[in-house]
This record gives C-alpha cells, sequence and structure tokens, in this order.
C-alpha cells in the first residue's frame, strides 16, 4: 500500500469533526473489499466524506492525471463537494466543471489533470466530446444523488460519461432515497447495499405543523406566518418559478426582506441569494425544490411548504434542510380551504393559529458587500479581512461570513457600518487593483 502524506485524524481536523458516524465507517469498511457500492443515506448525515475518503485511499501521488470522477446534479452540490474536498487538506488538486460559468475556465485548470474532477452530467460531457479530460486513468466514479440526476433528465449525459470511461473499477452510487431503478448503463455488479435511510421524516427532532389560509391565494397567511415565527432562518418552497418571485415581491413590499432562488437565474445571481441567506443578511429564502438537495446552509430553523409537495420523497427531502444532525427544526405546511393534509403525515400536527395583528420582525443586522475579485485575482478571505480593517476601519466583530468564489466574493459586514465602509474604501485598491465593490444586489 502506497504511503500517503495525510492522515484521516489530520482530515477530521481539518473539517472540524471530532469523529466520523456509523454510516461513514460502514462505507468505508465497505469500500476496501467491494467494487460496487450503493450507499442509501438521509440528507445532512454526512454522505460527502463517505465517498471522498474512499477515493483518497485509492488515489495514487504517483499518477499526474485524472483518477476520480464525481457526477453530480446540481452546480450547488459540486461546488460543496469541491469546498470540502479542499478543507481536507490532502494536497491533492481538484476541479468543478458546471453550467452558468465561463467553459475557457475550467479548459485552463483541465490543463494539467486534477486527480479530481466533480462536474454536472451536461458539462462533463461537454468536456469530455471536447477532449479536455484525460479518461484513461480514471478508475473511480461517484455518481452522488445519482437518482436526482436521472429524474432531472441527464440519462443520456450519464450513459455517455459512462461509456467513455473504459478503465473503471470502482462505482460508488448515493441517494437519500429508495425507491430508484439502477440503470444498467451504469454497469454495476453485485453491488453492496448500504442502507442508512431511517424510516421517520428526518427526524425526531421535526415537528410538524400545519396553517390555514382562508383564501386560495396564500400570500398575506405566509407573510403573518414570517411575522409569527419572527427572524429565525426560514426557507418557503413553491412548486413553480413563477411563483418565487411573485411571492418574494410580494413579501419584500409588505416590508419582509427576503431571497429568491430557483433554476432560471443566473449563477451569480444565486450565489449572491445563497451567500445572503446563509450570512445573515436575510432570514428568508424563497425557492423551488431546486434547493432541497445538495445546498449546505446550516442553521436552517423553518420549512415552510408554501405550495403542498407533489409527493412524500420532495417532503421528505425539503424537510431534510433542517433538523439536521442533533438540531431539531419546523416544517410548517400552509393549507388552504380545499386542501387537505398529505396521507403520508402520519403524525398528529399542530395547527397554528396566527395572530390578527401582525408584526413585522426586527431586521438582520447584517449586509452584504460584493467584491468584483476572486481566487482567480490571487484574493483570499485573509486579503479581505485585511483590507476591511485597514481601508474600511472595521472591527473584526463588524466582518461576517466571507465567501471567495472564483472572480467575485460576498462578505457579510454589520449593516450599521455598510455607508461608512463604502465611502472609506471607494477609492482603495485591493492587492495593487482597483476592483468594483458595491452592496451585493
Amino acid at each position: 500500500m502506497q504511503k500517503k502524506n495525510y492522515s484521516i485524524e489530520k482530515i477530521l481536523s481539518n473539517l472540524k469533526i471530532d469523529t466520523l458516524n456509523e454510516m461513514q465507517v460502514a462505507a468505508i469498511e465497505a469500500n476496501k473489499n467491494n467494487e460496487d457500492i450503493v450507499l442509501l443515506s438521509n440528507t445532512g448525515s454526512g454522505k460527502t466524506l463517505a465517498f471522498l475518503l474512499p477515493i483518497l485511499d485509492r488515489l495514487n501521488e504517483k499518477i499526474t492525471t485524472t483518477q476520480a470522477i464525481i457526477v453530480v446534479p446540481s452546480r450547488e452540490l459540486a461546488l460543496q463537494i469541491e469546498q470540502v474536498f479542499k478543507q481536507m487538506g490532502t494536497g491533492n488538486k481538484v476541479t468543478c466543471c458546471y453550467g452558468g460559468h465561463l467553459r475557457e475556465t475550467e479548459e485552463n485548470n483541465l490543463v494539467q489533470p486534477p486527480a479530481v474532477i466533480i462536474g454536472t452530467p451536461g458539462r462533463l460531457a461537454d468536456h469530455i466530446r471536447r477532449g479536455n479530460i484525460t479518461l484513461d486513468s480514471i478508475q473511480t466514479i461517484v455518481l452522488d444523488e445519482f437518482d436526482k440526476s436521472l429524474e432531472l433528465g441527464f440519462i443520456e449525459e450519464m450513459s455517455f460519461i459512462i461509456s467513455s470511461l473504459k478503465n473503471i473499477t470502482k462505482r460508488i452510487l448515493t441517494s437519500a432515497t429508495e425507491a430508484i431503478n439502477i440503470p444498467e448503463f451504469l454497469g454495476l455488479k453485485d453491488p453492496v447495499r448500504l442502507h442508512f435511510l431511517s424510516g421517520d421524516n428526518a427526524a425526531n427532532n421535526l415537528a410538524v405543523k400545519t396553517v390555514l389560509s382562508d383564501i386560495k391565494d396564500k400570500t398575506d397567511t405566509l407573510f403573518r406566518l414570517i411575522c409569527y415565527v419572527g427572524n429565525r432562518s426560514a426557507i418557503v418552497f413553491c412548486n413553480h418559478r413563477e411563483s418565487v418571485e411573485r411571492t418574494s415581491e410580494y413579501l419584500s413590499k409588505k416590508g419582509i426582506i427576503n431571497e429568491f432562488y430557483h433554476g432560471a437565474m443566473e449563477q451569480q445571481e444565486r450565489d449572491s441569494a445563497l451567500c445572503k441567506f446563509r450570512n445573515g443578511s436575510v432570514n428568508v429564502l424563497i425557492t423551488t425544490d431546486l434547493a432541497s438537495r445538495g445546498l449546505d446552509i446550516p442553521h436552517i430553523r423553518y420549512i415552510i411548504h408554501y405550495h403542498l409537495p407533489n409527493s412524500e420523497e420532495i417532503f421528505i427531502h425539503r424537510n431534510g434542510r433542517t433538523a439536521r444532525m442533533d438540531a431539531s427544526g419546523t416544517a410548517i405546511l400552509i393549507l388552504s380551504e380545499e386542501e387537505k393534509l398529505p396521507a403520508y403525515i402520519n403524525e398528529e400536527a399542530e395547527e397554528i393559529q396566527l395572530p390578527e395583528i401582525a408584526e413585522l420582525p426586527d431586521k438582520p443586522v447584517w449586509s452584504t458587500l460584493f467584491i468584483a475579485a476572486g481566487k482567480k485575482d490571487k484574493v483570499n478571505k485573509i486579503d479581505i479581512v485585511g483590507f476591511l480593517s485597514n481601508k474600511g476601519q472595521l472591527k473584526k466583530e463588524d466582518i461576517g461570513l466571507i465567501e471567495v468564489k472564483d472572480f467575485f466574493s460576498f462578505v457579510a459586514v454589520r449593516k450599521s457600518r455598510m455607508s461608512d465602509v463604502l465611502q472609506l474604501i471607494k477609492n482603495e485598491k485591493i492587492k495593487n487593483k482597483k476592483v468594483k465593490i458595491e452592496i451585493a444586489k
């Protein structure tokens, strides 16, 4: 066995994790002795580490071309896995490939082949057709949330990717749902199934409640519900993009600071919306089921089903955004007069009685700064903290979450300090370069 220059203990320390959970230990052991693995485990249970550690164990440091490929259904999930991989601190190169930004950027990253490539089916297939990926040395493939990729219509691209990889010796499939057929083109041979799905809807820690809307249009009921729950973080799920934007606009007019998020938005818009929600600049995110999987946003207190989910599976995935690990959360379904509680909700769901008079919740104390410079400009978090501290005269407690993307960055700044900061830094440079800095749109 080739000696590695890192240990699991060091990786866990870098990730600030005390110990592996039962599912992760079982996955690591199963991968040592079996070629093909199907891992079924709940959203938020740590599946990413359960396949990244076996991948690392198989990497040969002497090989300078790509050895593993991870296929995911969304760009957000791809970026999340990339972030975890980099935080592990193994020194192995990783590259993310997904639609919504310049393909040329990825092509440059692929000139020196990374050990691991993470990407969405469409973009990966495009790179393979263009000859941008070295295929012969790839022996490991992971299909994360593979059922979602099939559901989103990526079958043709996934089939092409699999057929292009002639030397695969290990396949790992993960899913948070059991009811799925595994297509023959994936080429699994006697896979070992690891079943860690719990039968309850996320959780002993999840409370399910209802709110009745006396009219079919639920927007006013939603407004009063958000006022009722206060300034705790909440995701509101709608079934259609048009409903997402209409609901967001209505809440904004009523004084609720919120962001919306759906698949038709540009990548920078999506990044901005999620960043504002993560860093506390907004407490309410209105979204489609796109946000029901793969988003790593901790400490979400409420899941509000503005529209009833179309299936029990969607209900479970939506609720998987809260009550993660040992935290508690609440799922609230808004029911119009003609709607009934779905049959798959067994428990006695408590009905919330909303007050007649709605009081607006406290406004968020954070605002988000957009900086038009990122990793490709050699700008990192330390540079941004130094810039805002020295030029913007901010104290440490005035700077919140910082997210650095390839070509831009987002920084949470205490709202009470924002106007002063913008004045102080308007003619200053980061890394000797003048860049656009403004409140994130």
